[in-house]
């Protein structure tokens, strides 16, 4: 069995501000994020990591690096950019209003119309391609550690397309299932490599406060 603890990065300037970051914009963890990260430690002080993966962005990087040191992890932390960030082209570093003002449909379809937000509108990346390179990655790690705990360290978007994926749930069950807040705790477990069960989602109440819609995509 393989059991996987999908961390969302600390938050943001960005995400306080409401802008879309996406996988060229990075903006500063804020200071409060810090301590998030070490209740991150604290919460999965008790499992013991065979590897942690995190996105190369440094939101994620900065993040992932922080929960190892809580942990006292002396294992490898290794960077990998089939878990960043979904490519959202124009729309990085845009606030999500102007975002929704100037390209109406594709913001409806982000919103409402999964089925057709493949990103060709705003030179981005969309859900497929960004869904396909995300479950290569965990099925290859599952394969290669059938009974390991590995943490990774990655995106808002680039988790919940590939955890659907893994899931092999129809995209409109992203928004039935509710969004990840900024260092959220979410449980898959495999037995094959190829089948997927969620064991927790969205699991911030280590935390200790209330999550606001600017922690959550």
């Amino acid at each position: 069995m393989t059991k996987f603890y999908f961390v969302r990065h600390g938050q943001t300037e960005w995400n306080l501000e409401r802008r879309f970051q996406g996988g060229q914009g990075d903006s500063n963890l804020l200071p409060s994020s810090y301590s998030d990260m070490k209740k991150v430690g604290g919460f999965l002080k008790h499992v013991t990591f065979t590897h942690i993966y995190a996105s190369p962005l440094r939101r994620a990087r900065t993040t992932a690096v922080n929960i190892a040191r809580s942990l006292n992890y002396r294992g490898q932390l290794s960077l990998r950019s089939n878990i960043a960030e979904v490519g959202l082209g124009d729309w990085e570093g845009e606030l999500m209003v102007n975002v929704q003002a100037q390209y109406p449909e594709a913001y409806h379809n982000f919103r409402e119309d999964l089925d057709q937000f493949e990103g060709k509108e705003f030179h981005g990346e969309g859900y497929t391609k960004a869904t396909e390179r995300f479950g290569r990655f965990i099925k290859n790690i599952a394969q290669q550690y059938p009974d390991g705990n590995i943490l990774i360290v990655s995106h808002g978007l680039a988790l919940s397309f590939g955890i659907n994926g893994l899931l092999e749930q129809p995209r409109k069950a992203i928004r039935e299932r509710g969004g990840l807040s900024n260092t959220s705790t979410t449980i898959l477990s495999t037995a094959d490599g190829q089948h997927f069960t969620v064991e927790d989602w969205n699991n911030t109440t280590y935390l200790g406060k209330k999550q606001r819609q600017s922690m959550t995509i």
